[in-house]
């Protein structure tokens, strides 16, 4: 609310040098990114000195349907009234510490307040844990899944299960960093989140990060996907999603005779729904361009009886492009390992009936709370995935034949046997170690008859 404020009085400003101080011609509306009505204005709040939280949370409403567009919800449901615990000094206190600072577009940069949000996003994560995994996915994981699908800066980007996000403004970091122009991608970028305060997150984060132009609509996908034309999904270039793990009552009653086709490779489990996103993930990538990376637990990779059906289906397509497994503790609210799937609608010649496997276990640096993974972690893990190709332990380019003669069983260890390094002693280090571990032993057994001994055990 504050740098939209801050934003609105730098708006007049400039429209008042460029009119000769036409106070009128300041306040249209074509003026302004965002209309502030009259009254809810940050000043206006900071003069309030007894019920701020309620005329904050009026404030808030009456901005949001001002801008219905673009700023419908975007304020959550937060309880400002709730004096128990924001009380009018604490709330005080709040508005006069962030009036302090000027948060306008002259003196803090979109990519400055982005990361700020940012950076509370993740505290937040680190602090409630297991909640968290509902929401945020480690960054680091983020920034793998975007390295292997590399957006390009015409692409348009897709996430079924966006939480706040993450996912969708990696790929505009990315497109930037490798020189693009990120802003052709405005207009391209799409979401979808079921919870009501976390797709709000999704959309103010996008927002203060820059970007304007992005589609964030609030909605069960499973059940009613927000974005198609007619009874066919609506399709992208880059579809990355970290969906909620084994989901539960996900919508198989609806799937059953879903409209959009989406059980084309069979019906999943209705105690496990990872097989549901997955295939509506698949129906979403575009015909040609389409490539798509997948978070799941490991479960999905070998679990039998429907989702072996599932698997065998989806290898037969000749879409499956790799399987790359993870590291154990990297995500919030599980210390299991995850697995990466990678799709292609399209595989080069050289992948074409092949599936990559990565063995990537060992790629993390341990934490006490939770394990990380390192920018060489993520350099590496992505080399062995562009160079697709054999690398002793930890990748191998697996022939469709072989994955049917197991199977369609995908489990990581079926395919890649770990390198057991044998230490190798000379003949005198060996004698060293005998004789080192005999007089150990003598030293040991002489302690123990001294002690049966003095029990009156031994004679």
């Amino acid at each position: 609310m504050k740098r939209i404020s801050d934003a609105y009085d730098e708006e007049i400003k400039l429209a008042l040098e460029e009119s000769g101080n036409d106070m009128e011609y300041a306040q249209f509306p074509e003026q302004h990114d965002f209309q502030i009505p009259d009254g809810t204005h940050w000043n206006d709040i900071r003069t309030k000195s007894t019920n701020i939280g309620h005329a904050l949370q009026k404030a808030m409403r009456d901005i949001e349907q001002a801008n219905p567009d673009t700023l419908h919800g975007i304020f959550g449901d937060a309880q400002w009234t709730n004096k128990d615990r924001l009380s009018d000094a604490l709330l005080k206190d709040l508005i006069e510490h962030f009036s302090q600072l000027n948060l306008g577009n002259a003196n803090c940069k979109a990519d400055i307040i982005g990361q700020a949000y940012e950076y509370l996003i993740k505290k937040f994560a680190d602090l409630t844990n297991k909640k968290a995994g509902e929401f945020y996915t480690p960054r680091a994981v983020v920034a793998l899944m975007v390295k292997i699908l590399a957006p390009q800066a015409n692409d348009s980007i897709y996430d079924p299960a966006c939480g706040t996000g993450g996912m969708i403004l990696e790929a505009l970091h990315y497109v930037k960093e490798q020189g693009g122009d990120e802003k052709l991608m405005l207009g391209h970028l799409y979401g979808q989140e079921k919870n009501l305060t976390t797709s709000a997150i999704a959309r103010m984060n996008l927002f203060l990060h820059g970007a304007e132009d992005f589609h964030i609509k609030r909605g069960d996908t499973l059940r009613h996907p927000a974005f198609y034309s007619g009874d066919s999904l609506s399709v992208f270039d880059c579809v990355i999603a970290n969906p909620p793990f084994s989901l539960k009552n996900w919508g198989d009653d609806i799937w059953i005779n879903d409209p959009y086709g989406r059980n084309f490779a069979g019906l999943p489990p209705a105690k496990t729904g990872d097989f549901a996103w997955v295939q509506h993930m698949i129906k979403s990538m575009s015909p040609k361009t389409g490539r798509m990376a997948v978070v799941l637990p490991h479960g999905v990779l070998f679990r039998m009886a429907k989702e072996g059906k599932i698997r065998r289906k989806l290898l037969e397509m000749d879409i499956l492009e790799a399987i790359i497994g993870l590291g154990p503790n990297l995500f919030y609210g599980t210390g299991l390992a995850a697995c990466i799937l990678v799709f292609r609608e399209t595989k080069p010649k050289p992948h074409r009936h092949k599936v990559l496997f990565i063995d990537a276990s060992k790629e993390y640096k341990s934490g006490r709370a939770q394990n990380e993974l390192l920018p060489e972690h993520i350099e590496r893990i992505h080399r062995w995935y562009f160079d697709y190709e054999d690398v002793e332990g930890i990748c191998r380019v697996v022939a469709m034949d072989e994955i049917r003669d197991n199977d369609f069983n995908f489990n990581i260890p079926r395919y890649i046997e770990p390198v057991i390094e044998e230490e190798t002693v000379t003949v005198e280090e060996a004698i060293d170690n005998l004789k080192k571990s005999l007089e150990a032993a003598y030293i040991a057994e002489d302690k123990l008859a001294s002690l049966l001994k003095k029990e009156g055990l031994l004679i």
